[in-house]
């Protein structure tokens, strides 16, 4: 589970990024608000990678998440983009919990596996 969620969070890091860039085109934005904002969000994508499998971890993904929609309001290409890495986020913790119950179950049958 911790690649495939560490991969969408390192690829939110880089969206953060550029929806900041956007961002600062709006008049009613400070830059020093801006790039607060998306430090934040940045930073707390990266600590995450490293947290996911840790209790909370996937609860603050989530939390990631939805901000990234909700930013949205203020960049309105980021209501898309945000669904859309939900939904690889969803992909990342499903597919990635079955990933390591097969591994599990695989290194119950082989010993030696490990």
């Amino acid at each position: 589970m911790r690649t495939l969620c560490a991969s969408t969070l390192i690829g939110e890091f880089f969206v953060i990024g550029f929806a900041g860039l956007v961002a600062m085109k709006d008049q009613d934005l400070s830059n020093g608000l801006v790039w607060t904002v998306c430090g934040v969000a940045m930073v707390l994508s990266v600590l995450l990678c490293g947290m996911v499998t840790r209790p909370g971890g996937v609860q603050l993904g989530w939390a990631l998440q939805i901000a990234l929609i909700v930013s949205g309001f203020w960049v309105p290409v980021m209501f898309f983009l945000g669904a859309c890495f939900a939904a690889l986020w969803w992909a990342s913790v499903h597919f990635g919990r079955k990933v390591d119950e097969a591994k599990a179950r695989w290194a119950q049958q082989d010993p030696t596996a490990a």
